[in-house]
């Protein structure tokens, strides 16, 4: 186990100390985030994490966090849009993301760009309504990869 997954857990196990979670359904995808669970984690990672992680609280929060695994609901999830979250003073250390921002962005009208003090670059998906339903950190994307996951999971808009 590597020093930064090492500090992650620390780090999330004082975070789950200082909120209790009653509920036993899914939570909303800022509850995890909040937590440390971000992107779409699928819950056979949480049964993996258990492994390693012997505080059945933190592995319960995982699974009310967790995406199934099956390939079909992977594949069928899509989103009607999506905001690009990102620290503008942060850009100048992810070319990548300037470069999807500059050259790609205006190809999805669907993806909007929010720039937040202090905040590490994510996806925000959204639904029909325009609520979160995903968040994912994309702090070490490709600009391929972002194209390529925004074109599989967010619908085109409709032509009107």
């Amino acid at each position: 186990m590597g020093l930064f997954t090492f500090c992650r857990i620390i780090a999330l196990i004082v975070a789950i100390s200082a909120i209790s979670v009653t509920s036993k359904k899914q939570l909303s995808a800022r509850k995890c985030e909040d937590l440390g669970f971000t992107g779409l984690a699928l819950c056979s990672d949480c049964n993996t994490f258990a492994e390693y992680v012997k505080n059945q609280e933190l592995v319960s929060d995982c699974l009310k966090c967790c995406t199934e695994d099956s390939d079909d609901s992977m594949s069928k999830i899509t989103y009607s849009g999506a905001i690009l979250e990102v620290c503008m003073r942060k850009l100048v250390f992810y070319p990548e993301i300037v470069g999807f921002i500059e050259e790609e962005k205006d190809k999805f009208p669907t993806i909007k760009v929010q720039y937040v003090f202090n905040s590490p670059p994510k996806l925000i998906m959204l639904d029909d309504e325009g609520q979160q339903k995903e968040i994912i950190r994309i702090d070490n994307w490709k600009r391929e990869h972002m194209l390529q996951f925004i074109q599989e999971k967010v619908k085109p808009t409709s032509a009107s």
